[in-house]
């Protein structure tokens, strides 16, 4: 059942945030792990992710945008020009960042829908690539100011860095469970808290639920609850995954494996490492944390072997998945 709470909230989620919009509380509306939601929740703005996973409204998205683009691409495009997705239809502006082409072209064509806001994502974990994006990180909290008339001063916004550092800890304590063997869940509902943790706009009551859920099947499973049997033990990475694409996970789980791990954009690599609060450049640090996520798009990109390697040895990896 609180698994089944989890896989539905986002559908839950939206009454909520059209209660919150009631309330005049504006909507920062994102695509990716890269964005710094910190700055936009220390103006006291709810961040809701926009990238969507369902093939419903591709055939639209099909009319302006060319037919063998990526379909998550195509699927987020589909479901803001129709008006299909709540979460688009509440935002009062739109952040995208330079990760890949076909985004940057598509954030073009958003921006002619809604007030759409383009981070410069350096493509390099390198000296100058860290300076720019400490600059990209200043230049969204002076949009942000400028857009809503309001002031994000230090302490909201270290106040917010600690919330979020708090938030990584619970969801990282909760996937650290799969280190067991057998797993104490199956790697489906796993991912369902993982997503769904998201669309929990009480930030501090998601951190306690996602808590008491570890606590709980911790519990159990010292209790001698063991609900998976011993399998080969998978390790998912590759672009996000969620609605259609669960289909891997499932065809995974139902033929013999356990998927123990995910390394994409929803799983370890977006909680994996925290923002430095013993600092005096908090700007610095949220950009330091945010450009030393391993996504495909850096080049080199150590992180992400050092990441993945790390996840294999520890959840004893048996096999690699990649979407």
């Amino acid at each position: 059942e609180v698994f089944s709470e989890f896989s539905e909230m986002r559908q839950k989620s939206f009454m909520a945030a059209y209660e919150l919009k009631q309330k005049n509380i504006p909507f920062v509306g994102t695509f990716c792990t890269y964005f710094p939601q910190e700055i936009a929740m220390a103006m006291g703005a709810c961040v809701v992710g926009l990238c969507s996973t369902s093939d419903e409204t591709i055939p639209d998205a099909e009319k302006d945008l060319p037919r063998n683009l990526c379909p998550l691409i195509k699927s987020s495009y589909g479901f803001a020009k129709t008006q299909k997705c709540p979460f688009f239809y509440f935002s009062d502006l739109i952040i995208g960042e330079t990760t890949c082409d076909g985004k940057k072209k598509m954030y073009e064509m958003l921006g002619e829908i809604k007030d759409t806001y383009i981070m410069e994502l350096p493509n390099r974990q390198s000296p100058m690539g860290r300076k720019l994006w400490r600059e990209e990180v200043v230049a969204l909290k002076n949009k942000l100011e400028e857009k809503f008339g309001v002031e994000i001063t230090e302490e909201k916004l270290r106040e917010q860095v600690h919330l979020s550092n708090q938030n990584r800890l619970a969801l990282r304590h909760f996937y650290e469970l799969m280190k067991l063997d057998p797993p104490p869940m199956a790697g489906s509902n796993l991912y369902a808290v993982l997503y769904g943790s998201n669309f929990k706009f009480n930030r501090r009551q998601a951190i306690d639920e996602v808590n008491a859920l570890t606590e709980r099947i911790k519990t159990e499973y010292e209790q001698g609850s063991r609900p998976v049997e011993k399998r080969p033990r998978i390790l998912v990475t590759g672009c996000p995954i969620g609605g259609n694409a669960m289909k891997v996970v499932k065809s995974i789980e139902a033929n013999g494996g356990n998927v123990v791990c995910y390394e994409n954009c929803s799983g370890a690599k977006s909680v994996d490492e925290l923002i430095n609060e013993d600092t005096d450049d908090i700007y610095q640090a949220i950009a330091d944390r945010y450009l030393n996520i391993g996504c495909s798009c850096m080049t080199p990109n150590p992180n992400r072997f050092q990441l993945m390697g790390r996840l294999i040895d520890e959840y004893q990896v048996d096999a690699v998945v990649d979407v």
